[in-house]
């Protein structure tokens, strides 16, 4: 398990003062498998690290859920579009299992960038990785057909597979379950 403020540095330098104030900031909290992190129509004033546990954000369009991402363990995540607008969000974030995160206040973060040059820099950085990786899922679902994207899938993240439901793997490709389970016979 990667800490925190390890996770953080490893984006760029940050100096002893600035990290000092992050981890004073941050606070931990722990949620049940099914609890949401974030409700639909919430504004997230949150910047989420995973430190044990494992979580998904979607959105329920007609009652059908669509899944975005999985966040494992030593990941950092929030609903980007509403933490950084300040908007009610469109997603929820759940927790798919007992899950521990240490978060950072919106206000919190802001105010840190404003006086470290180096946290400025991490949360650019930061921000910058969530566009591409969110580029690269949009690409996927417009570009890739099912089986691609479930390959692709168990190639980058085959073991998560043991933690995710069939029922929320097919979501996430964009599939149904019986498609999802002929894609599997296949392979």
């Amino acid at each position: 398990m990667v800490d925190f403020l390890p996770f953080c540095k490893q984006f760029s330098p940050i100096e002893d003062e600035a990290a000092d104030e992050l981890v004073h900031l941050s606070k931990i909290k722990s949620f049940q498998k099914g609890e949401l992190l974030l409700q639909s129509g919430k504004v997230c004033s949150h910047l989420f690290f995973l430190n044990e546990g494992f979580a998904k954000i979607f959105f329920v369009n007609d009652n059908k859920e669509f899944i975005m991402r999985f966040f494992p363990e030593n990941v950092m995540f929030t609903a980007f579009a509403s933490y950084l607008t300040q908007t009610p969000s469109n997603y929820m974030i759940m927790a798919l299992e007992p899950t521990t995160v240490t978060l950072i206040r919106r206000n919190d973060m802001e105010d840190l960038c404003k006086r470290h040059h180096s946290m400025e820099t991490f949360f650019r950085k930061l921000v910058s990785i969530a566009a591409v990786k969110m580029t690269k899922r949009i690409s996927e679902m417009l570009e890739k057909n099912a089986t691609t994207n479930y390959n692709l899938f168990v190639k980058e993240n085959g073991e998560l597979l043991q933690k995710i439901s069939l029922g929320d793997l097919a979501k996430y490709l964009g599939i149904t379950q019986q498609s999802l389970s002929r894609i599997r016979t296949v392979k």
